[in-house]
């Protein structure tokens, strides 16, 4: 059983830390991969922050790591500059990622997912394509309507808290229902009849 040891500065300080580790890995993931002249774009839950800061800074979440959408095309490349800035490439339970440094963990790392491809053979749709980005802070962020489906296709519990922060705040409602097939359309409008979760 894990004791209850920190307290006061030490706490704050490590959760300030946490959430600055994950900011820093992600800028400097992004200006390598544009550096390098890659397209990518940025998904996930650092996609949320960006798309639900627009509407309400009071209700952006922190995330864990960083996600990015590469066209498996690029990846070595991507792997040989990653691992010239000091991380470390690995491929493990059919996940590309790179991590921190050797000792790091895979919660501390950049994950991977490619482009016009399904994640998983259950997904009802593949990964849209790096174009369907837009520029937000000088990176490349997936657009609203791309990051919707994304979180639609995969819809995990985090997903789903994803969609319902961004309905929470009116980035999306009843209208977005046409855009999306009905598989998926169903499972928005199961966010929106339970914005609560």
């Amino acid at each position: 059983m894990i004791e209850f040891h920190l307290t006061g500065q030490a706490l704050w300080d490590r959760m300030n830390r946490a959430v600055e580790n994950v900011q820093k890995r992600l800028e400097k993931t992004a200006r390598l991969l544009e550096s390098i002249g890659v397209p990518y774009a940025i998904i996930g839950g650092n996609a949320v922050r960006a798309w639900v800061a627009q509407a309400d800074e009071a209700a952006v979440r922190t995330t864990r790591d960083v996600d990015i959408l590469l066209r498996r095309a690029d990846l070595p490349r991507v792997i040989e500059a990653m691992e010239q800035a000091g991380f470390v490439y690995r491929h493990s339970a059919g996940i590309d990622m790179f991590l921190d440094g050797p000792e790091s963990k895979a919660r501390d790392a950049v994950h991977i997912l490619f482009a016009n491809e399904k994640v998983k053979e259950s997904d009802l749709v593949p990964a849209p394509d790096v174009d369907e980005s837009v520029e937000i802070e000088a990176h490349r962020t997936l657009s609203l309507e791309s990051l919707v489906r994304m979180k639609l296709n995969v819809f995990r519990r985090k997903d789903q808290m994803h969609l319902i922060d961004m309905v929470s705040v009116g980035l999306i409602d009843e209208t977005w229902i046409r855009r999306y097939t009905p598989e998926l359309a169903t499972r928005l409008q199961q966010i929106l009849d339970d914005p609560e979760g």
